[in-house]
């Protein structure tokens, strides 16, 4: 029987929906991408889009406007020609960071186990069949 929500959900009370969306945000696999490649410092939308690779221009460009509503990225429009605008990470996004590097870390310490286990999984549906 599930026991319930854990207690750090429950401290929040009313705010668990809020907490669900901004959760949904971070949790978002182009948002987390987009949070570790800014870590060093601001960079271009083609430099970004280059260092998370397969990410679309568009959605790119929603993450990142998403991101901006959220302020966890600023973005700076230089007025030369052509304009060069530059997206960097907020003190807030510098916060999320270490929970982001965090979690990227433990799934690069467990891929292998991870694989193992989706493999061993997948070999037991194919002998079911």
């Amino acid at each position: 029987m599930f026991p319930g929500p854990p207690a750090a959900c429950q401290e929040h009370g009313g705010k668990g929906r809020f907490v669900r969306s901004v959760l949904e945000r971070i949790g978002d696999k182009w948002s987390l991408m987009i949070i570790g490649s800014l870590h060093q410092g601001p960079l271009r939308f083609s430099a970004l889009q280059q260092a998370i690779g397969g990410i679309s221009q568009r959605m790119l460009t929603l993450n990142l406007r998403h991101l901006e509503r959220d302020g966890l990225i600023s973005r700076t429009v230089y007025a030369e020609v052509p304009p060069r605008v530059e997206y960097e990470l907020t003190e807030l996004g510098h916060s999320l960071l270490v929970p982001v590097l965090d979690l990227v870390n433990w799934a690069a310490d467990h891929s292998d186990r991870i694989e193992t286990q989706r493999e061993a999984y997948d070999a037991a549906l194919e002998g079911e069949s």
